[in-house]
């Protein structure tokens, strides 16, 4: 069985999945994508996205200077999709069995207090 994901990674290779971007793009639409439970920072960011390139789920895809400043642009690899349909199958079984349990604690009849302390 293949690591979980750390949270940063997992939305870093969301947003890619998507289409190439860099590296404001990713932070911006990490928080969008996530309803702002996710903010990366730019030194989390950056160690992920090399992490994640040594990995080799995503490859650095050319750069631009734009208004004076570098811009780095990623593209997820096959290997990084792949990656990221892995984990979100593992997430949408987790979520099955959490909406399951769930449910027989709704449908569960409830016992009368004076049976409890009887």
């Amino acid at each position: 069985m293949t690591a979980q994901l750390p949270q940063p990674a997992f939305w870093i290779l969301t947003v890619l999945a998507a289409g190439r971007r860099h590296g404001y793009e990713i932070m911006r639409e990490a928080s969008e994508a996530s309803e702002g439970r996710v903010e990366l920072k730019v030194t989390t960011l950056y160690a992920a996205l090399e992490r994640l390139e040594r990995e080799g789920l995503i490859v650095a895809d050319g750069e631009e200077v734009v208004n004076g400043r570098a811009r780095r642009y990623y593209r997820i690899t096959d290997a990084g999709s792949g990656r990221l349909a892995e984990e979100v199958e593992v997430l949408e079984r987790s979520v099955r069995a959490a909406r399951e349990r769930l449910t027989q604690v709704r449908i569960a009849p409830l016992m009368p207090t004076s049976a409890v302390a009887g």
